[in-house]
């Protein structure tokens, strides 16, 4: 026997033990046959009543595992004369899957403890707060920086069918690092896979994933004071990002938001830039270093991805895409909150 199933068939005998009115007759595997059979069958006891309990045991617990157990699962047991209650169960299963097994009527559990399973008068629902270790590791992976690059070009044309060779070019990523990618989107369901490639179809959850993972991005960080001020701060900044010679310059988090979704104006101006970019915009803004009481913040990341990454929302103001700018703004303080999500309802809508 798997030691999974063994782990799988202790918490389920766990869990059941702690209910008063119900007594586990027998725990077995199914009997062997040419069609699908589950993992292992429960027989329990309630009011002198038998029910059955069929499980199924999955060692993941994402989206697209868990729906194929709910099929397997649901035919099974309308192909059964007695009373019988399917369950699935995994080592974590993500919200989205709990969902999932919720709508369909099928019981869940997890070996972190989130449980859900009604029948004959016996209801038992658990949620447990916190991910699992593994499960805030294997996110924080997908949106690193290569990953997210690769993210990023999805997000824009999130309808788009992308066949690995194109997106690999498009975003400037590994074959390997895109197929990475792109098992991880299809395994949580947030993506599909066409004739013609794979498309996002639940960009919202996507993103909803991503910045709860979201950290700010490493670099270098510069305060600046300037007397510039009003329009011809904005004016000398669109000129010195604008200008097609060597650097990058873009404005970013606040400064990107008031061209993409004006809601909250601040005092300070935020720009991303590498070396060449930030000499410019030392030079257009007369920028002088400051320890404190900074009005300029230039941050030169060290995933140049972000400097590619890029909207022209008005001629030389050259912003952060919408969905960075979301990202920084999440992380920015309360009124950066705020300002996300005004932000992503105005730019970053998109039907589930």
């Amino acid at each position: 026997m798997k030691e999974l199933e063994m782990h799988s068939r202790d918490a389920l005998r766990n869990l059941l033990s702690n209910v008063p009115i119900l007594e586990i007759k027998s725990l077995k595997s199914a009997p062997l046959a040419k069609v699908w059979t589950p993992d292992f069958i429960v027989e329990v006891d309630t009011f002198g009543k038998l029910h059955s309990l069929v499980c199924e045991v999955k060692a993941s617990g994402q989206p697209r595992f868990i729906n194929a157990a709910i099929l397997q699962l649901r035919d099974y047991v309308n192909e059964q004369n007695a009373e019988v209650t399917p369950i699935v169960i995994a080592p974590y299963l993500s919200p989205a899957a709990r969902q999932a097994c919720r709508e369909k009527g099928v019981g869940y559990l997890d070996l972190e403890g989130n449980s859900w399973i009604s029948f004959d008068g016996v209801f038992i629902d658990r949620q447990v707060a916190d991910k699992p270790p593994s499960e805030n590791r294997e996110l924080k992976s997908l949106f690193k920086p290569k990953s997210a690059q690769i993210i990023r070009m999805m997000l824009r044309e999130p309808d788009r069918a992308w066949r690995v060779i194109e997106l690999s070019e498009a975003a400037g990523a590994s074959l390997g690092q895109v197929s990475n990618v792109r098992t991880a989107l299809l395994n949580r369901e947030w993506a599909r896979a066409t004739n013609e490639g794979v498309c996002l179809s639940d960009p919202q959850a996507l993103l909803d994933a991503w910045v709860e993972t979201y950290e700010p991005p490493s670099g270098e960080r510069k305060k600046f004071y300037t007397t510039l001020h009003g329009s011809a701060l904005e004016n000398a900044a669109r000129n010195a990002i604008g200008e097609s010679s060597n650097g990058h310059a873009l404005f970013s988090s606040f400064s990107a938001a008031q061209w993409l979704a004006p809601y909250a104006r601040v005092s300070t101006n935020y720009f991303y830039a590498n070396i060449q970019g930030l000499e410019k915009l030392v030079k257009a803004l007369q920028l002088v270093p400051a320890s404190k009481g900074e009005n300029v913040v230039i941050t030169l990341p060290k995933d140049e991805g972000l400097l590619l990454d890029t909207v022209e929302a008005a001629p030389g103001a050259i912003c952060t895409s919408p969905v960075q700018t979301y990202l920084d703004l999440s992380v920015a303080g309360e009124r950066g909150k705020e300002a996300a999500e005004y932000l992503r309802k105005e730019k970053l809508i998109w039907p589930r």
